[in-house]
């Protein structure tokens, strides 16, 4: 017996296209940390004569690194959050097959009156 609540499988839907978007543009994000936000060292000047030069490289580094994983921890909560999304879905989906099976909604209708 129904309880009264429906599940919107096309909402869920939407959420996981989403989120498999958003997981795409974490892919950009990463590619762009890792590759495009290295300052090379003599971008200070070709001798580096101030001393303040190593010390600004090095917090450079770290924060790269630092940018790096914060994009690595929010793609992996961010993939957990649309398998499980997925799942859910797929769990929905198929009782919703099995209520449809279990009263004939899947037998394609009655045989009674139909023409052989």
């Amino acid at each position: 017996m129904s309880d009264g609540m429906r599940v919107d499988l096309s909402a869920l839907d939407e959420v996981i296209r989403k989120l498999w978007a958003l997981l795409d543009d974490m892919d950009k994000a990463g590619t762009t940390s890792k590759y495009d936000t290295e300052i090379p060292m003599d971008a200070f000047g070709q001798s580096c004569y101030f001393t303040e030069a190593r010390d600004l490289h090095g917090a450079q580094g770290d924060m790269k690194t630092k940018i790096e994983g914060i994009i690595k921890q929010l793609h992996e909560l961010i993939d957990d959050f649309s398998t499980k999304t997925s799942k859910v879905r797929d769990k929905y989906n198929d009782k919703e097959h099995e209520i449809k099976r279990s009263v004939g909604g899947d037998s394609g209708g009655s045989k009674k009156n139909q023409l052989a």
